[in-house]
């Protein structure tokens, strides 16, 4: 688990931008595990956090996740050149509120980032191709306390526990009326933190 310093320094560190202006201004970040190196864990071994200041004062949540494709995934993926990894960096506004897969609200993809594609399905990330593009690469939950990633992620960023991502949902829903319908999201590997 990680604090708020921690995440902001590590931020800051690398020029990207740290919102700290006004009520439920979100800092949205990401944290991939680093100390698994290119293997397909299949695991919740990663993190999701989000810091913004309610009535002036700082609030921070660290939540269990999963920022890389799982076993299924990798091994059944249909997507075009192989399954999507985000490459880690600032997406500015690349997110919204929005439907993922047409079923439930989660922060939908809106503007281009950029993924790794891995098409040779043998269990280890290959960081050589760089993609750029919509790809539906979301934000969204697994189950209600999932212990597998598998095909829950293809790509996106999967919350492990649908308790926390709705915690977020609602952060992401007091947000708007300040902010509009626009969420930057950043993806850090913990070797930076």
């Amino acid at each position: 688990m990680y604090t708020l310093d921690q995440i902001k320094k590590a931020v800051t560190s690398k020029g990207y931008a740290w919102f700290d202006d006004g009520e439920f201004n979100l800092n949205l970040v990401g944290v991939r595990n680093s100390t698994s190196g290119n293997k397909v864990t299949n695991l919740f071994d990663d993190h999701l956090t989000v810091a913004y200041k309610q009535k002036g004062i700082w609030r921070f949540h660290c939540w269990e996740a999963t920022t890389d494709p799982g076993k299924k995934g990798m091994l059944l993926g249909k997507a075009k050149g192989g399954v999507a990894r985000m490459v880690p960096g600032q997406y500015r506004g690349a997110y919204a509120l929005g439907l993922h897969q047409g079923k439930y609200q989660a922060l939908r993809q809106v503007k281009k980032v950029k993924v790794y594609r891995d098409g040779n399905r043998d269990l280890n990330f290959d960081e050589t191709r760089v993609d750029e593009g919509l790809f539906g690469i979301n934000i969204h939950k697994a189950g209600e306390n999932s212990v597998w990633v598998e095909n829950w992620s293809e790509g996106c960023q999967v919350f492990k526990r649908k308790k926390d991502f709705d915690l977020m949902m609602s952060l992401v829903k007091k947000s708007i009326p300040f902010w509009k319908n626009s969420f930057t999201y950043t993806l850090l590997e913990s070797k930076d933190i």
